[in-house]
């Protein structure tokens, strides 16, 4: 039986916390930075948690 693999897109956007929630960086903050406020682009610099909903499908990506 070959080995299970994990989702190469997956596994560089999640990343798993201490506490066991799964991490992912935000979008929309890569370019045209210049029309965004600067509340808006502080905010955007935090880690946000994947949705309860998400999850299972994202650990089956991630098959860790």
């Amino acid at each position: 039986m070959p080995k299970m693999k994990s989702s190469r897109g997956a596994k560089k956007r999640f990343r798993v916390s201490a506490t066991g929630k799964i991490k992912l960086r935000r979008s929309f903050k890569s370019h045209i930075l210049t029309k965004k406020s600067p509340k808006r682009k502080r905010k955007l610099r935090k880690y946000k948690y994947v949705h309860e909903a998400d999850v299972p499908r994202v650990k089956a990506m991630l098959q860790e």
